[in-house]
């Protein structure tokens, strides 16, 4: 099922209010739900962007793409948009600690991933 955007951001405060506010500190920009999709026409059919961290002169921040979850969640129940937005969420700040902290190991991870994806090779699930 095809959840709204709103429902989708709605999704998306609960799961922020189950992180400490401390992972929080100094994302100036917040949390964005876009409505675009943003698919990745070098990595092949069905490979979307969820979300990314960003860094620029507007501040740090986080987009998230609802487009991209309905194009690829489209028949899939509530939960399965929960667990991913979750997952997508706690990536994407991952990313924005490891910024504030001078490291970029999960930066050269995805970048790794992408191009393998884009090569066409299969790129191992994580483990959770």
């Amino acid at each position: 099922m095809i959840l709204s955007i709103d429902e989708v951001n709605d999704i998306l405060d609960g799961l922020c209010g189950e992180l400490p506010e401390a992972l929080f500190q100094e994302l100036n920009g917040g949390i964005l739900l876009l409505e675009e999709a943003l698919p990745d026409p070098e990595a092949g059919e069905d490979v979307y962007i969820m979300g990314e961290y960003c860094v620029d002169e507007l501040g740090r921040y986080i987009n998230v793409y609802y487009g991209s979850f309905a194009a690829l969640l489209f028949d899939e129940p509530r939960r399965v948009w929960e667990d991913e937005l979750r997952t997508t969420l706690r990536h994407e700040l991952t990313h924005h600690v490891e910024g504030l902290a001078g490291e970029r190991s999960l930066e050269y991870k995805d970048s790794a991933q992408l191009d393998a994806m884009r090569r066409g090779e299969d790129w191992p699930e994580e483990e959770g």
